[in-house]
């Protein structure tokens, strides 16, 4: 038993927020009150920390099987745990992809033997080569969390209304990455002044919005579940509104990076902030801050994405895109959103565990007797720096920065699964 006292309940299910004591037994939560008691239990100490329902990030690349020099199922699941997330649902693009029962099971079997929950998407086309269908009746009967060619996008409109079809027919949510090769240059940078700049082609946020606006139309058609990836566009914003607005079960996710930096960034840290889809203005950060504000974005997720340290420090337009964001994910959150003032804690917590939780046909955590003992336990307001990463990749540009929201527990299961100092 773990018996937690006097923490700050912030709980977006059951609208909690109060100090309160929470008593786990097993993996499930046995009694919320106050005052409470139990013999030969573990006591944590949680006086001026919060303690919320564990975070669920609907968007990670764990790089296994294929590319585990960058990152592994163990290594990635110990980043999780260090960033206070219990719940992890893994993107597709593993070489081979994940259009295979054999390939999904392999990820599921390793996950399981984690200390977090670990949750498998498949693809979308076999070999995520965007010309004909997985069979996707058989991959949801093996327990795929939903559909995704991330990383690249369906160029077809046949094969991606057909699949939005089976997916509403399976009831399972299937998700996009909208990039246009057509309005792309050279990839990871917006095509703007930076790109003028250091003479590169960019991507114009025209690329995203052709597709957002595409696909919004097609999940209107057919009632499937859709959502957009890691949106950056200010247009994308407006067309997934308007999406919602006319009665699509459209969805869309946003970044730490993607509402915490701007295009700026790549001077900076140079191909840390290579990304795709790219970092962009001021005035798409602001879109996509407004976004999450009025429940148009309605999922944070990291994209986490590892890379090498010899991968990164290739030049500019040979490096591969994306950053590790795990371990930074709840801290940018309260730094970027909470802090301001443009969101409160709760909505926070809804954004990063209740609402990607419900996307993905899951019961979300709660922090009421009878519910699993997944939590993580942090100080709001407390900084740390950003120096070590138990992801095998530290291919981040916010190394050395100084942030708000240390975590002291994760716990999964009713296990302690990361250990802060206090």
């Amino acid at each position: 038993m773990i018996l937690i006292k006097n923490g700050r309940v912030v709980d977006p299910v059951t609208k909690t927020d109060a100090v309160l004591d929470v008593l786990l037994d097993g993996n499930r939560i046995e009694e919320v009150g106050e005052n409470l008691t139990a013999d030969g239990a573990e006591v944590i100490d949680a006086d001026g920390l919060v303690v919320a329902p564990g975070l669920v990030d609907a968007h990670v690349h764990f790089r296994d099987p294929g590319f585990t020099y960058k990152e592994d199922i163990e290594s990635g699941a110990a980043a999780a745990a260090r960033g206070g997330v219990t719940t992890v649902i893994c993107m597709a693009n593993t070489k081979p992809a994940v259009d295979s029962i054999e390939t999904l099971s392999y990820i599921q079997e390793k996950g399981e033997k984690t200390g977090i929950h670990v949750l498998q998407t498949a693809t979308v086309t076999n070999g995520m080569q965007g010309k004909e269908l997985v069979d996707m009746d058989a991959l949801a009967s093996a327990g795929a969390a939903g559909f995704t060619d991330d990383g690249l996008p369906i160029m077809d409109e046949k094969i991606l209304y057909d699949a939005m079809c089976k997916a509403a027919e399976l009831d399972l949510p299937i998700s996009l990455h909208e990039e246009d090769p057509l309005f792309i240059r050279q990839p990871g940078v917006n095509m703007g002044k930076v790109s003028k700049e250091l003479d590169y082609g960019g991507a114009s946020r025209t690329a995203e919005d052709v597709m957002v606006a595409r696909d919004c139309a097609l999940a209107l058609d057919t009632g499937a579940s859709v959502c957009i990836q890691h949106i950056s566009s200010k247009n994308s914003v407006a067309y997934v509104k308007t999406a919602k607005e006319l009665g699509a079960d459209v969805h869309a996710e946003a970044t730490p990076h993607h509402f915490t930096l701007t295009e700026d960034a790549v001077l900076k840290y140079g191909t840390n902030a290579r990304m795709n889809p790219p970092l962009r203005t001021e005035e798409d950060r602001l879109a996509i801050i407004e976004g999450i504000k009025d429940g148009t974005i309605d999922m944070i997720v990291t994209d986490h994405a590892p890379h090498s340290k010899e991968e990164k420090e290739k030049p500019l337009d040979q490096a591969p895109s994306g950053i590790t964001g795990l371990e930074t994910s709840l801290a940018l959150g309260i730094r970027s959103l909470v802090e301001p003032g443009y969101i409160s804690l709760m909505k926070l917590m809804e954004l990063m565990s209740k609402n990607p939780a419900e996307f993905y046909r899951m019961v979300p955590g709660s922090i009421e007797p009878g519910a699993p003992a997944d939590l993580v336990i942090f100080s709001e307001h407390e900084l740390w720096r950003v120096e070590h990463f138990a992801s095998k990749a530290e291919n981040s540009p916010f190394i050395g920065w100084e942030l708000p929201g240390k975590i002291h527990f994760t716990i999964c299961n009713g296990m302690i699964v990361y250990r802060g100092d206090r």
